[in-house]
């Protein structure tokens, strides 16, 4: 795979600053694809630098212009899709239907949604006797996640552009050279010198400089809890701040007289999607007591289809592979019933876990309670609705989930009863302009469509 040995800043690649290097790693061989340069704090502030100095002229960039830019960004997403789902896949262990239909795809659907936003948006509005306007909050710090490479980046970077903020983006370490090409989109399609920058490097350093860098107005970061927390406490020191997209343990409810085969083979396809590192995952199946073991034989036939190395890919690397063993292990440990997989490494080669399937989960165990963030479903039973609604809640993450019954408006009734930021509704399709986010523990502030938008922006009153 083609990889740049050095930072993209100021529109141009640049030598690191220093010698080290990240190995690369496909996670479905365990074999080095690459390396990239391990940025330090100055190489961040190199980037920092160059993101201020252009922000003053994109700031003042009429919207419809940086519509136009976008507009050309997503065009070259979309030229460039095969080659972007052949590097996820490389990187990530991916299957490549997957990596083609998501991980490529929906980056062109959201670079799009939000080149319509940037022409459209209302940047400005009367109230009364005043003229409220909204401006772009400044140069924001970007940091992405592994799991999704190249959605997190768009996620990020085309809202943060149309609000007219320039950006400084440090991804993940395990997946940087879909960064890479992106960089490399962003100067295909035209944007000015500076206004998009690239620093790979590990989060200790290069996300932790550019966490706490003076220069930067907001950082939005996806990832844990735990680093989100770090990061929260980093800007806030510096009243900066934060959009945070953090973990999940979302409930999948199959409310009583539900399609239930439909709400458990869409259930278990939407655990086992990208290995299971989805955040949003419906990691929990709630199911009355009296179709429960209906239920449970269910998930068993279906996760039998998701053989690994073939629907199923691997997890991202061995520390993750031996952390999602170690929850299956745990689950054994606390007495959940085993019905599909378990903790043995299904293949000699790569970071592959077993599809799982527990069932006699109770909500006081670990795997019902913490994000393993792996192929790992777990069915948990309940007695009545509000039952199902308190074992939904209990949880201190809220980022989403689903409900599944006999009709829209019971479905509808009791998602509005959920502690969670977005529910899918008997089987509701993905909204690129639908506000992505969580209650609780699992984040601040919302991506995608207008809500996104409005997080990178800030509002000033004039009064006549």
């Amino acid at each position: 795979m083609k990889a740049h040995d050095g930072m993209y800043i100021g529109g141009e690649w640049r030598p690191a600053s220093g010698q080290d290097t990240i190995a690369v790693v496909n996670p479905a061989d365990e074999q080095v694809i690459g390396h990239v340069p391990a940025g330090t704090a100055e190489d961040v502030d190199a980037a920092v630098r160059a993101a201020r100095a252009a922000f003053p002229g994109w700031a003042a960039t009429p919207p419809a212009e940086r519509a136009e830019r976008i507009a050309a960004l997503r065009d070259v997403l979309a030229a460039r899709k095969d080659e972007i789902a052949e590097t996820v896949t490389a990187e990530l262990g991916s299957p490549l239907p997957l990596s083609q239909a998501v991980h490529a795809g929906v980056p062109v659907l959201v670079a799009g949604s939000y080149a319509e936003l940037a022409a459209s948006y209302a940047f400005e509005e009367k109230l009364g006797s005043s003229t409220v306007l909204l401006e772009p909050v400044g140069v924001v710090g970007a940091i992405t996640p592994w799991n999704y490479p190249l959605h997190q980046i768009v996620a990020k970077v085309a809202p943060a552009l149309a609000a007219g903020c320039t950006v400084v983006l440090k991804p993940a370490e395990d997946t940087p050279l879909t960064a890479q090409l992106f960089a490399e989109v962003t100067q295909e399609a035209g944007l000015p010198a500076g206004v998009f920058n690239l620093v790979t490097g590990i989060g200790a350093v290069a996300g932790q400089a550019l966490a706490e860098h003076e220069g930067v107005d907001l950082v939005s970061f996806t990832g844990s809890t735990a680093v989100g927390r770090r990061i929260g406490a980093t800007a806030g020191a510096a009243v900066k701040r934060v959009a945070l997209e953090l973990g999940g343990k979302s409930a999948n409810v199959i409310l009583p007289g539900a399609d239930l085969a439909r709400a458990v083979n869409v259930g278990v396809a939407n655990v086992m999607s990208n290995s299971g590192q989805t955040c949003s995952a419906w990691t929990r199946m709630l199911v009355d007591a009296e179709r429960y073991e209906e239920a449970v034989a269910l998930a068993a036939t279906a996760v039998a289809k998701y053989v690994p190395g073939e629907r199923v890919g691997p997890v991202v690397n061995a520390k993750q592979q031996a952390r999602v063993r170690g929850y299956i292990e745990k689950g054994v440990e606390e007495g959940a019933r085993l019905v599909a997989g378990g903790p043995e490494a299904p293949k000699d080669q790569g970071y592959y876990v077993s599809p799982t399937v527990f069932a006699d989960v109770t909500p006081d165990m670990t795997i019902a309670q913490e994000e393993i963030f792996g192929p790992v479903l777990s069915i948990l039973r309940y007695e009545d609705v509000d039952d199902a609604l308190r074992i939904a809640n209990d949880t201190v993450y809220g980022l989403a989930g689903a409900v599944w019954g006999a009709d829209d408006a019971e479905a509808v009734a009791f998602a509005r009863r959920m502690d969670t930021g977005q529910v899918d509704i008997n089987g509701g399709r993905f909204n690129p302009l639908a506000p992505f986010g969580g209650y609780k523990q699992s984040g601040v502030g919302r991506e995608l469509g207008p809500h996104g938008l409005a997080e990178y922006l800030q509002t000033k009153s004039l009064q006549f």
